[in-house]
């Protein structure tokens, strides 16, 4: 029997799992849920020693012995205290220890409770990863616990081994061994493509060879991280989705497409790569956190775990373009036949989609301008375009055909007008910067610069407040929504640009906008030039709601 504790658990079958097959454990009440867990593990043998100090050499000697990771294990307080020579010495001679310290719950913490102190970063720069673990009380919190631990465990090994520090807060009651057997917990796996090349071959590439289902789906990265032939390969056997953010093209209306089919499981997966960082879609992060019963794998150049789909199966590290190059030429073109059907799907969806959005006619809106514009810059392939935060982007997602810059690493609405502004002050060609009203009037100080010239134009957006809160479900009820979260307001940028010297357009109708939009795009200026467009929030609301609810792709 085992522990009633879900991180002591969680722990042990993820220690276990990884290949830890020894541990030294040291006395005490408060880690006596983990030294219980660990003596009834068959896998794990245990060493008993009093001494905490000695116990972390013990635990060093083993691992350099054995080349392989061993636990220390020790009580709350100035216990964990007593590793750090031991720890020290494992990280200048890169050995792979791990420290396991049992801890209080934290809100008791520094509240004159026994043997209590800071314990999550005691070691400091001595461990090359530190984690404390929470005590789950849903599915979400255990996955966090599980991520963490598979984090700490892989990186006793990844660029170079040494020790890593595992905190585990433990309520009472502590004696409570009532769970028959560990969970089966999922146990992430770490590849170097480009070190072992055959790795890729018998894990990932063997799972994609034998799907029926792959897909690729692409975050945002530089334009030229994938080029296009890799894209092309891969897209011969296995469905590619991306954003315009991703790869130097327009993106693929398939937020549009899981609008449409929801949970249905002909287009889910069976295998995904995922490539890049973030995603705007909300929809596909939480449909690829659906996707149980796929292989689901990343990439990153730094080898860092990024669970954005909760099912991560394993993490590769190299560029994307050289494990997707090693991916296609280890399975090569086998797998075109008996993906055909799944590729075939998603193709019709997507192109019934793609076709409902040139069609879609939308009355006067935000939706409307970006429509126009992005029609008008169709061969403008020397420009930059950028687009703010929030609804902007979710605008250049449905009618973009060229690669878009974002500021979405963080999502802040800051600083995406300095962004263009600053993109501007270094290059001959035009920049764009497609921006909401807040977002403007926050960074209005972008255009408060002696060095810009007539390449920055902007095209505003302003509805008098922050959209995007218009289409949060529940929002509504709130009397605060329109004024303190959206901050409505009247304000206007005329006065803003004529103190900056800046180019000033309007536009407050179809008409307008579009012989607005043809006079921002072709008037030569050596002054930045910009178009305020000015909508109503409840028809913009109402017209991107319209768009997706009239898509279908049966």
């Amino acid at each position: 029997m085992f522990s009633s504790k879900e991180n002591v658990n969680i722990l042990t079958a993820l220690l276990a799992a990884h290949g830890v097959r020894h541990a030294v454990v040291c006395p005490g009440s408060r880690n006596s849920a983990i030294v219980h867990n660990l003596n009834e593990c068959h896998e794990i043998e245990c060493y008993g020693v009093t001494d905490e100090r000695s116990a972390g050499f013990y635990a060093l000697g083993m691992a350099q012995a054995l080349q392989q990771p061993v636990v220390v294990c020790v009580t709350s307080g100035t216990a964990l205290l007593n590793l750090n020579p031991a720890v020290a010495e494992a990280y200048y001679q890169h050995v792979p220890i791990v420290v396991v310290s049992a801890d209080r719950p934290p809100q008791w913490i520094d509240q004159l409770d026994g043997q209590t102190l800071p314990q999550p970063d005691a070691l400091g720069r001595f461990v090359k990863k530190a984690i404390s673990l929470p005590e789950p009380k849903d599915d979400e919190e255990r996955w966090y616990c599980n991520r963490l631990v598979n984090e700490a465990l892989l990186e006793t090994r990844h660029h170079g081994k040494g020790p890593v520090h595992i905190n585990v807060p433990i309520s009472e009651p502590l004696f409570e061994y009532t769970v028959k057997k560990l969970p089966e917990e999922r146990s992430i796996c770490l590849l170097n493509p480009r070190s072992n090349k055959s790795l890729i071959s018998v894990e990932c590439a063997g799972q994609f060879f034998r799907s029926k289902k792959p897909m690729v789906i692409i975050g945002q990265m530089s334009a030229d991280d994938i080029l296009p032939e890799d894209l092309h390969s891969i897209s011969l056997c296995a469905v590619v989705l991306n954003e315009s953010l991703s790869v130097g093209k327009g993106g693929e209306h398939f937020d549009e497409v899981l609008c449409a089919v929801g949970d249905n499981p002909e287009y889910q997966p069976d295998f995904v790569i995922y490539l890049g960082d973030t995603m705007v879609s909300k929809r596909i992060k939480k449909w690829m956190r659906g996707l149980k019963k796929a292989n689901i794998w990343a990439v990153a150049e730094d080898g860092v775990i990024r669970d954005t789909s909760m099912n991560l199966y394993g993490l590769i590290e190299g560029h994307p373009a050289d494990v997707l190059k090693d991916l296609v030429e280890t399975v090569g073109i086998k797998t075109i036949k008996s993906t055909q059907a799944f590729t075939s799907l998603w193709e019709k969806a997507l192109e019934k989609i793609d076709n409902h959005a040139e069609a879609y006619e939308p009355e006067y809106s935000q939706m409307a301008a970006v429509k126009y514009f992005e029609g008008a810059m169709m061969y403008a392939e020397d420009d930059y375009i950028h687009y703010g935060n929030s609804t902007a982007v979710r605008l250049a997602n449905i009618y973009a055909n060229h690669y878009v810059y974002c500021n979405r690493g963080v999502n802040g609405i800051e600083g995406s007008l300095s962004t263009a502004a600053g993109f501007s002050c270094v290059v001959d060609e035009n920049v764009y910067c497609v921006i909401g009203d807040l977002s403007f009037f926050y960074d209005q100080n972008a255009l408060w610069n002696q060095n810009l010239r007539g390449n920055l134009r902007i095209l505003l957006l302003n509805n008098g407040k922050g959209g995007i809160f218009n289409m949060l479900k529940g929002l509504e009820v709130s009397p605060a929504r329109d004024r303190f979260v959206a901050a409505e307001h009247k304000t206007s940028a005329e006065g803003i640009c004529r103190q900056n010297d800046v180019v000033y357009l309007r536009a407050g109708n179809t008409e307008e906008m579009q012989e607005e939009i043809d006079r921002l795009i072709d008037t030569d200026s050596d002054r930045p030039v910009l178009l305020e467009v000015f909508t109503d929030a409840e028809i913009d609301e109402k017209v991107l709601k319209d768009y997706f609810m009239s898509i279908s792709v049966s």
